[in-house]
């Protein structure tokens, strides 16, 4: 199980303007070179759309 550092998470996507899907952010990581854990865990997000960066931080959490 891979542990993501929210704090870390939070500085990576907090320029994105939501909502956004869970595509969306992955694309977003891939084009921004985000930290691999980060992809990863966004990767393994349920597909919905995302109203915040603590709705992500939220089911990143819940998925680990």
């Amino acid at each position: 199980m891979i542990k993501v550092n929210i704090v870390q998470l939070q500085h990576s996507l907090n320029e994105i303007s939501y909502p956004l899907s869970k595509q969306d952010l992955v694309r977003y990581a891939e084009e921004k070179g985000i930290d691999e854990k980060i992809l990863r865990a966004l990767n393994r997000l349920p597909s919905k759309e995302y109203q915040t960066l603590a709705d992500v931080s939220k089911a990143i959490s819940e998925s680990e």
